[in-house]
């Protein structure tokens, strides 16, 4: 593969006040540095476009503790998960031209990257998106419900943010750990079609309608929910906790509700919730990451692989072409236009 002398990304133009928009950013080539000793020259192919960069670019974005997007600066490059092919490694670094790595420099066609930040893709998978899917949102949602919540036999589960890449992947996966029912929230009738009948939601709640969230969550439980694995935070979780039966176990898994806030910088996602009901229910709530259980990434590994054989789960995904077309892809997310993971393909 020839190396190439200069380098197209996607910066930051100016912090939006806002919900980001094509208007923040610029698409700029550059020269392009020499990887160096302990560095990869690598040509991404896929990069992952995540509404959680709203977090890093807003206006009046800072550093915060636990917090893990660092702010950026006007005329710093974009930072996402992404996957391309070493073009050029020193030996140190373990990697060699050829390798399909996955790493956090998406936002550009080239990048040079620290060889220890580099995962190599050994694993075969039928598409290499599923580098980015099923290693990346199918494994924080596998994660999170069976280690920071776990599935029993005939559990009603409820998904927030349920055609979101994570909530995608989550409805499937607590099916495939034995849940009896499995109700999702999204925000149109037609995502909400989608879910029933392309992922085995038995029910998809729909925000923003004339009718209240938590009322529309009792019609399609009525005898309440066991688990919830919460993306969004704010009045779904509030209704979750209306709904929930006698020690319900909750975990937390995103704030959507203040990533797509219209207003402030996207860090903080305020809800009111009933103390006294949680304590009479005994409801469980728990903030999780999935690199809390780094030890359950191999048993992942191999129930998703006999998913994958059998035909039991799916990748939801939208490919947008160009690394011209990124921007829009953002703001276009951060709207809720698109269904499932969002890639943009190079």
């Amino acid at each position: 593969m020839m190396v190439t002398e200069t380098a197209r990304e996607v910066r930051l133009k100016i912090r939006p006040e806002g919900l980001p928009g094509p208007q923040h950013f610029e698409l700029v080539e550059a020269p392009l540095r020499l990887a160096g000793a302990d560095e990869v020259l690598v040509r991404n192919r896929f990069f992952l476009v995540s509404a959680s960069l709203r977090q890093m670019v807003s206006q009046g974005a800072e550093d915060v503790p636990g917090v893990p997007f660092p702010a950026l600066r006007v005329g710093d490059g974009l930072r996402g998960e992404a996957i391309g092919e070493v073009v050029t490694a020193s030996l140190a670094g373990g990697l060699a031209p050829g390798d399909m790595v996955q790493h956090m420099f998406g936002w550009r066609d080239y990048a040079v990257v620290p060889a220890a930040q580099c995962i190599r893709l050994d694993r075969p998978l039928p598409d290499p998106l599923g580098y980015l899917g099923y290693l990346g949102h199918g494994w924080t949602a596998y994660a999170a419900l069976t280690r920071g919540v776990q599935i029993r036999a005939g559990d009603t589960v409820f998904v927030s943010s349920a055609a979101g890449a994570i909530g995608s992947m989550a409805g499937q996966i607590a099916r495939l750990l034995g849940a009896g029912r499995v109700i999702g929230s999204t925000g149109t009738s037609a995502k909400a079609d989608r879910l029933v009948a392309e992922l085995g939601y038995d029910a998809a709640v729909i925000r923003g309608v004339d009718k209240p969230f938590v009322t529309q969550l009792r019609e399609v439980a009525p005898e309440g929910i066991d688990v919830f694995l919460d993306n969004v935070g704010g009045e779904q979780l509030q209704a979750a906790a209306a709904v929930a039966r006698e020690n319900a176990r909750f975990v937390i898994t995103g704030t959507l509700s203040g990533q797509l806030a219209t207003a402030g910088m996207g860090r903080v996602a305020p809800v009111v919730l009933d103390s006294t009901q949680i304590l009479l229910r005994k409801i469980t709530i728990r903030g999780f990451s999935a690199d809390d259980s780094p030890e359950a990434r191999a048993e992942w590994f191999g129930r998703l692989a006999d998913w994958c054989r059998s035909g039991d789960i799916a990748l939801p995904h939208v490919v947008i072409d160009g690394l011209e077309q990124a921007a829009l892809a953002l703001s276009d997310a951060a709207h809720g236009r698109h269904f499932g993971m969002v890639v943009i393909g190079l």
